[in-house]
């Protein structure tokens, strides 16, 4: 049975389109230009091949910061666009004309031009008042179809349907869904855009059904453009190169994705699964590059260990829930032996709430039990506050025996109770990564000690991890019971730990 450690990388072991030089240089390739460098330049030249000038009609010409004197050029380009001036055709060629002189603009020209978007084009706020009013006063079916229908329209941002034009262009979808990453980043700071940024949300959310998208498994022979865009979009456990990411491909692996129809090269969300024999509780070993490669037939454990969202600009448009589905249909299509549906998932929200909690209680929160555990450590320096507070600021605690078995019950207990008890917008789990599985149905089914022990998992989460279980015949009862209640599904472990 061949390791997964690869010591030399032969040019048939290399993904589609990578040739043998560039093993060594991938990741630096990727760090010097970015997926969104290359999404932008592919855009620039998709907008060129149909270049405004090819329809009788000039450019627009602006400068890199969109200064004043070129504002009313991009303004009357926007004004002519909404009212379809020379016909649909010319509309969407001045839409072309729009979307080139906004990606030759830099982040200042940028900003100036959503704003422009943003304020000059959004609702009539007296043509919404007059709809209203007439809503108001229409008695007869007829009238009050017809003011309901005035009113609807009035509440339509003209910006709106200057967004809408660029989805016939190419890679116009992917554009839009850069555009909203830009908006909403520069929201924070900048008020005005944000009713932009919630019509494009709308927008984007139509188009992004889960009923337009496909899901496709990703291999190892799948082009070297879409492994690469995995490595760059990996935001749980980064993917250190070519190797970790041949062993994340394997056959005892398996990494799913959901694509939309206008962006075919471009993952939405992926999901990369171990197939394993019993429930998975220590990511180190699950992603070891020398661990054997397991007979995937006789796995009976299908562990879900990174969910990824790979486009912010879709962030908040959710269909995170229905790719966990369908890949446990695929996965139960193709594996009869699977029965369990797990997550090795972070906990990323506990180490800040456990220092705050601390900071503010000191070791009050514990047990007698633990304090008494904690008093009688040599090694935590003598000082007024947390002895725990104090243990976890101590570098390498977790791997000192002493300082980890004192540390243990202590830090499961609070996590049982961050993670089970402390909510946020009403009824909803604190914790981000607790509050999607439990939405999806999921089970809190055990903490994992030291299940990651890298320096992002002991910064977020003291090192614990946990395992979500979706139990099939359960998950809509869960998904019920959470949404509607905000009851969260326990294992008996965990219940335990609270109490």
């Amino acid at each position: 049975m061949w390791l997964r450690s690869i010591v030399a990388v032969d040019a048939k072991d290399l993904p589609v389109g990578v040739a043998p030089a560039d093993h060594g240089g991938a990741m630096s390739q990727i760090a010097n230009t970015t997926i969104l460098d290359r999404t932008w330049a592919s855009l620039r030249q998709a907008l060129r091949d149909i270049a405004p000038g090819r329809r009788g009609l000039e450019p627009i010409e602006t400068r890199p910061d969109l200064p004043d004197s070129d504002v009313a050029a991009v303004r009357e380009h926007m004004r002519a666009c909404l009212e379809g001036r020379g016909g649909e055709v010319t509309a969407r060629a001045r839409a072309t004309a729009l979307g080139r002189a906004y990606l030759s603009l830099e982040e200042a020209g940028r900003l100036r031009f959503l704003k422009m978007l943003a304020e000059e084009f959004d609702v009539d706020r007296d043509a919404v008042d007059a709809a209203a009013a007439a809503l108001t006063t229409a008695t007869d079916p007829a009238d009050r179809r017809k003011a309901e229908h005035r009113l609807r329209n009035a509440l339509e941002a003209p910006r709106v349907r200057l967004l809408t034009q660029f989805n016939a262009l190419p890679d116009g979808v992917k554009f839009l869904v850069d555009m909203r990453a830009e908006l909403l980043r520069m929201s924070r700071d900048e008020p005005s855009l944000r009713g932009l940024e919630a019509d494009l949300k709308r927008v984007l959310a139509n188009w992004f059904d889960v009923g337009f998208l496909e899901l496709r498994r990703i291999t190892w022979r799948s082009p070297a453009l879409l492994l690469e865009k995995l490595i760059a979009y990996e935001a749980v456990h980064e993917i250190r190169g070519w190797t970790d990411l041949k062993n994340r491909l394997d056959s005892d692996r398996r990494c799913y994705a959901f694509f939309h129809p206008r962006m075919p090269d471009e993952p939405l969300i992926f999901v990369e699964v171990a197939l394993v024999s019993g429930m998975a509780d220590n990511i180190h070993e699950l992603l070891d590059e020398d661990s054997p490669v397991a007979d995937p037939n006789a796995a009976d454990a299908a562990i879900f260990y990174s969910i990824s969202n790979a486009q912010q600009g879709l962030a908040g448009i959710s269909f995170g829930n229905f790719l966990i589905k369908r890949v446990v249909d695929d996965l139960s299509g193709e594996f009869k032996n699977l029965k369990t549906f797990a997550t090795l998932s972070p906990i990323p929200g506990f180490r800040r709430w456990l220092d705050a909690r601390l900071a503010e209680n000191g070791d009050d929160v514990l047990t007698e039990a633990e304090r008494k555990a904690l008093g009688e450590l040599k090694q935590i320096p003598e000082g007024e506050g947390s002895r725990l507070a104090a243990l976890l600021a101590m570098p390498g605690w977790h791997a000192d025996p002493v300082l980890s078995a004192a540390a243990k019950q202590p830090l499961l207990r609070q996590c049982a109770i961050y993670l089970a008890k402390e909510k946020r917008a009403g009824s909803r789990a604190a914790d981000p990564v607790a509050h999607f599985h439990l939405s999806n149905g999921a089970r809190m089914e055990r903490l994992d000690w030291l299940g990651d022990v890298s320096k992002k998992g002991i910064a977020q989460s003291a090192g614990l991890m946990i395992n979500y279980l979706y139990k099939l015949d359960a998950i809509d009862a869960n998904h019920e019971a959470y949404t509607g209640e905000g009851r969260i599904a326990l294992s008996s472990g965990i219940k335990a730990l609270v109490k």
